[in-house]
């Protein structure tokens, strides 16, 4: 294809966009501030754990048609189409979204546009954002301005660029829309539903996506609490109300809840929001839901303080997953690193294994203690948490655990383990939500 693309920022989003449009047939030059985040796309080496991401982005690397460079002259110069795939993290001390990289991604291409390119946005921003910046690049002639949210599942997040439920563009002009629908042609043909909104709607269906979807996690975690104190069974009642078609099964594992870079900060910008353009009533729900996903972290401390006879000082505890889901190595916001640290404060002696996140988890929480071998990790435990539901865990021999352990003990935070297994290896088991289980 004659289209050149540049992508803006290669962190997970923009790593991930660019090798997937490349696989389109697309020349794509992917555009970040960090000299070693580029050395390494370049040598076809992604910085991040991502199944499926590693020979997508060599076989384009070594087909030509995409590369990576900190030269913004160069990449913007050469592209007609920029997509803007910076991250949007919680502001410090706030709950709104900080702006700041979209801004200055913004502010860095500007010299370098050309009349009748499009700047096109996939960062998940405040509504009202895209309008900020068409008015900031007002003043080059010929230049658009469009909005095309993400909707990116860590550790699928290939198949859902190739393979994406739906397309949804925000434009204010036709130029904007024919340009992206040259450039998803591929899906389009392949029966991907896409959305032509203005700025605003599309702003908000990624935000307002992870809002149901945090709260119907959150709900369930709710009729958690319920069923512990009812003697009732949460995972036979999710399965129950699952059958209903209204509202089906996903989303309703109750255990230790949500995490990550995107449902946490994205609910409570929402909020923020709202509360700036004058509709903060209609999001006070999601306050409860974000206080009903970190009720989870401390009800499992305290179960775990419970098991061991009311205090974790002086144990071994083994937590079972440090990243905040399996197939991947993203700790932002980590329900396991965020119990893992309460009890490493309550005086107990932590040890986290992962299959992939040990690194990331040892750079922010340095105090806890890391093993990557698995049976090393269990090695004199006095409790277990199963905290990330990687296959491994689930894979794991109770009995070849419980001849390491010093206390066979072990919470089941997922939901994810079989516990007439784990019983009949000797272990006393609980799981959030299942007193009886």
């Amino acid at each position: 294809m004659s289209v050149t693309l540049s992508v803006i920022g290669t962190g997970y989003l923009g790593a991930t966009h660019a090798a997937c449009m490349a696989e389109l047939g697309f020349s794509v030059i992917g555009l970040d501030v960090n000299p070693s985040k580029i050395e390494s796309l370049n040598a076809g080496i992604v910085p991040f754990y991502e199944p499926g991401l590693d020979p997508v982005l060599q076989s384009n690397l070594a087909a030509g048609r995409l590369q990576f460079t900190t030269d913004f002259a160069q990449a913007v110069s050469a592209a007609t189409i920029h997509f803007i795939c910076v991250g949007t993290p919680q502001q410090a001390g706030a709950n709104a979204a900080d702006l700041s990289q979209v801004f200055a991604a913004v502010d860095a291409i500007k010299p370098h546009l050309k009349d009748g390119d499009l700047v096109v946005g996939k960062s998940t921003v405040p509504v009202g954002t895209a309008t900020l910046i068409a008015d900031r690049l007002a003043d080059i002639p010929g230049v658009e301005v469009a909005w095309n949210p993400e909707f990116l599942r860590e550790g699928f997040a290939v198949q859902d660029t190739l393979h994406p439920d739906r397309l949804v563009v925000g434009v204010n002009g036709p130029r904007g829309e024919d340009r992206l629908r040259q450039v998803y042609a591929p899906l389009i043909a392949d029966g991907v539903p896409f959305l032509v909104t203005d700025f605003p709607t599309a702003e908000l269906v990624k935000v307002a996506a992870n809002s149901f979807l945090a709260t119907k996690i959150s709900f369930i975690n709710a009729m958690a609490e319920v069923c512990e104190a009812a003697g009732a069974d949460v995972t036979q009642l999710a399965q129950a109300i699952g059958y209903d078609p209204r509202i089906g099964p996903r989303f309703l594992a109750a255990g230790l809840g949500f995490g990550g870079g995107c449902l946490p900060k994205d609910i409570r910008a929402f909020m923020a929001r709202a509360g700036e353009i004058g509709a903060e009533e209609a999001l006070t729900f999601l306050r409860e839901v974000d206080q009903i996903n970190l009720r989870r972290r401390a009800h499992t401390v305290d179960l775990a303080r419970q098991i061991l006879g009311g205090t974790c000082a002086g144990k071994q505890i083994t937590m079972l997953g440090a990243a905040f889901k399996p197939d991947s190595d993203d700790v932002r916001d980590s329900p396991a690193l965020a119990v893992a640290t309460m009890m490493h404060n309550e005086g107990a002696s932590v040890v986290v294994h992962d299959p992939k996140a040990l690194d990331n988890a040892a750079r922010i929480s340095p105090t806890l203690t890391y093993e990557q071998d698995l049976i090393t990790a269990l090695t004199g435990t006095h409790l277990v948490i199963h905290a990330t539901e990687w296959s491994d865990y689930r894979e794991l021999d109770p009995a070849a655990a419980a001849a390491v352990a010093a206390g066979r003990h072990v919470i089941d935070a997922r939901n994810a383990l079989d516990p007439k297994a784990w019983r009949a290896a000797g272990w006393t088991y609980r799981a959030l939500g299942r007193p009886t289980a």
